[in-house]
């Protein structure tokens, strides 16, 4: 089985570690394309994957084909690989809010095809992702295109209703969970602490990670912002401190 993932950001790159830590299927048979010649032509040099030329030529010599771009170009993506893709072959989609049967409009209505949403934890084998096949995703096909995600954590079978809502408390939380983080270690360099003290590693990095431009993400983060997220957990460390000291009045 080879599978191929058209566009290489955190999140796919996520996916294939995962995949190569699990030895799902053999560094070669993971084939990689995206915008950027050298950062994709790099990527598979470091870690043995096949680089092909082409988004075309991913979908042609791949059996599971992974659409791992931003919303904004899908359609044009789409538009390129409609000719390659067939009813022999299964497109896995990562691609936030674009539903099954936007997908479908897209490319075929007889192509099978699974949404998923992933999170960055793949990486490690502690994935947890969403998956919605369509009807002609059945059988073994289905079981094959889950078992990709099954090497890489857990899998739930959701409604695409519940998507959105999955999205923001498993795929984002990871950024969220990091933004607290980072505000935990600006308290200790209030307090002191230089932020290597505070951090093993940066959180904001690891929040660029999960936040895609223009993403659901990257949204909630800046509202959290707005809603003065990270004073408030300062004035919950300065509460914490006041009241182990005796300070607090």
């Amino acid at each position: 089985m080879k599978i191929g993932f058209i566009g290489v950001g955190a999140m796919a790159q996520a996916i294939i570690q995962g995949l190569l830590n699990a030895k799902f299927v053999p560094a070669e048979n993971i084939l990689v394309h995206s915008a950027h010649k050298a950062h994709y032509e790099n990527y598979a040099k470091q870690y043995g994957l096949t680089a092909e030329v082409t988004n075309q030529q991913v979908t042609e010599n791949s059996d599971l084909v992974v659409l791992a771009v931003v919303p904004a170009i899908a359609a044009d993506v789409l538009a390129e690989i409609r000719d390659q893709l067939s009813s022999q072959k299964t497109l896995i989609s990562i691609v936030s809010g674009v539903s099954l049967n936007r997908l479908e409009e897209l490319t075929d209505y007889n192509l099978p095809i699974l949404r998923s949403l992933p999170n960055i934890n793949s990486q490690y084998g502690q994935g947890m992702t969403a998956v919605a096949a369509n009807e002609n995703l059945s059988g073994d096909r289905k079981a094959q295109a889950i078992a990709m995600y099954e090497a890489t954590g857990s899998v739930s079978e959701l409604s695409e209703s519940q998507f959105a809502a999955f999205s923001a408390i498993s795929g984002s939380a990871v950024a969220y969970v990091d933004f607290f983080i980072d505000s935990l270690s600006r308290a200790g360099v209030k307090y002191g602490f230089t932020k290597e003290m505070a951090t093993h590693q940066t959180p904001a990095e690891l929040i660029d990670k999960v936040c895609s431009p223009g993403g659901d993400t990257i949204a909630g983060i800046l509202a959290m912002e707005q809603a003065g997220f990270l004073p408030s957990v300062i004035k919950g460390i300065d509460a914490t401190i006041a009241k182990s000291t005796g300070n607090n009045g």
